[in-house]
């Protein structure tokens, strides 16, 4: 499979697989046997990303209300709605019936193996932006490409699995400029989690302590 890296921002993505539909997705990547290709997405990520955000906010003052984007099965949500929070999950492949304006707004916004997933990073960061209040913050994973894609080599980065999903690949640049075009802030707590936000709330302040890459402030 091909993959085309751009110049400027070092965003690398297969402009082939960008084009299919949700269809060709669900049939040549999202398939019955998906669950032999990452087996772990079906309990395993979600109640270990469940089990960080309840610790990450643990003590809060503040009954702020969560979606979790892309959440598949609804594992993680459900699992944070028992440990008592308000809590609603949100799939484009699962809830394919249900419209974006439909959802509502969200204090917290978590997008756990979203973004390489996506064909189309301007239209998932649209649905986010309108998703998240303008006090709200959006919690994401995605390995960042810096170090791991040479400029005009052949791409050998394990994480750049078209059979898995891995269709978009995202530098630290890329990444500040897609959320600077939606009016976001970007950081990174470490190299595979990240924080998007516009104003940081008063609930979400302690986290912020946490985070030793700020950018766009």
């Amino acid at each position: 499979v091909l993959y085309c890296r751009c110049t400027n921002c070092g965003f690398c993505f297969s402009p082939k697989i960008a084009r299919w539909s949700l269809a060709e997705f669900a049939q040549r990547i999202y398939n019955k046997d998906y669950v032999h290709i990452d087996p772990d997405y079906l309990q395993t990520r979600p109640l270990a990303n469940a089990e960080a955000l309840i610790a990450m906010f643990m003590g809060r003052d503040f009954s702020f209300n969560h979606l979790d984007y892309g959440g598949g099965s609804g594992l993680l949500s459900q699992t944070l709605s028992n440990s008592g929070w308000v809590s609603k999950s949100y799939d484009p492949f699962v809830d394919r019936e249900l419209n974006v304006d439909q959802l509502g707004i969200f204090d917290l916004v978590t997008a756990y193996e979203v973004f390489e997933h996506v064909p189309d990073p301007r239209a998932l960061m649209e649905n986010l932006s309108r998703l998240t209040k303008t006090d709200g913050i959006i919690l994401f994973s995605t390995l960042i490409s810096d170090g791991e894609i040479e400029p005009y080599g052949t791409l050998s980065w394990w994480y750049a699995a078209p059979r898995n999903g891995h269709i978009s690949l995202f530098s630290l640049r890329s990444l500040t400029l897609l959320a600077a075009e939606y009016g976001f802030h970007f950081g990174s707590f470490t190299n595979g989690y990240h924080v998007m936000w516009r104003t940081v709330p008063s609930w979400a302040s302690r986290i912020f302590n946490n985070l030793p890459a700020k950018t766009g402030n």
